[in-house]
């Protein structure tokens, strides 16, 4: 039987805090990975897999997959921002959303408006999709390529 995702007015329940604990130490590769995860924490693969879609539903979880370096595999990665006039800026974020280019893109208020990430198969084309969304938006694209690499991880008492 599924358990309902609690609402996040207050908190997560400690269902919600032990999954998203589990789920940052990656799923084993198995053939069933949600079971596992369900066996460990005492619970059924349809509440595991239930639990999951229903926090990305709720925004508790903005992305759920893997996660590749780009760098390593010969890539290229970099932070963007660009400052878009608030009367085109669903417009231009929509443009940028575009580009297979763009993992993802956020608002925020600040004079760069929109920030993105570009993840590219090679370090070069960084360069030549950022000058592409300039072209197409008639707006300059700032790059911050990354300095150094930092790992969080948020654990939730459970």
């Amino acid at each position: 039987m599924m358990q309902p995702v609690a609402t996040l007015d207050p908190l997560l329940d400690t269902i919600d805090r032990a999954l998203i604990n589990r789920l940052q130490d990656g799923l084993p590769l198995t053939s069933r990975p949600f079971a596992d995860v369900a066996a460990e924490l005492d619970l059924d693969e349809d509440t595991v897999i239930d639990r999951i879609a229903a926090l990305g539903a709720a925004g508790v979880l903005s992305r759920f997959g893997p996660l590749y370096n780009a760098e390593r595999m010969g890539g290229g990665l970099s932070l963007a921002a660009m400052a878009v006039p608030a009367e085109r800026f669903d417009a231009v974020a929509s443009l940028v959303n575009g580009f297979p280019e763009v993992a993802h893109n956020y608002a925020r208020d600040h004079a760069l408006s929109l920030w993105f990430v570009l993840a590219t198969e090679t370090p070069e084309r960084v360069v030549e999709v950022a000058a592409a969304i300039e072209s197409r938006t008639g707006l300059a694209v700032r790059l911050f390529p990354k300095l150094a690499e930092y790992a969080l991880d948020l654990r939730f008492e459970a």
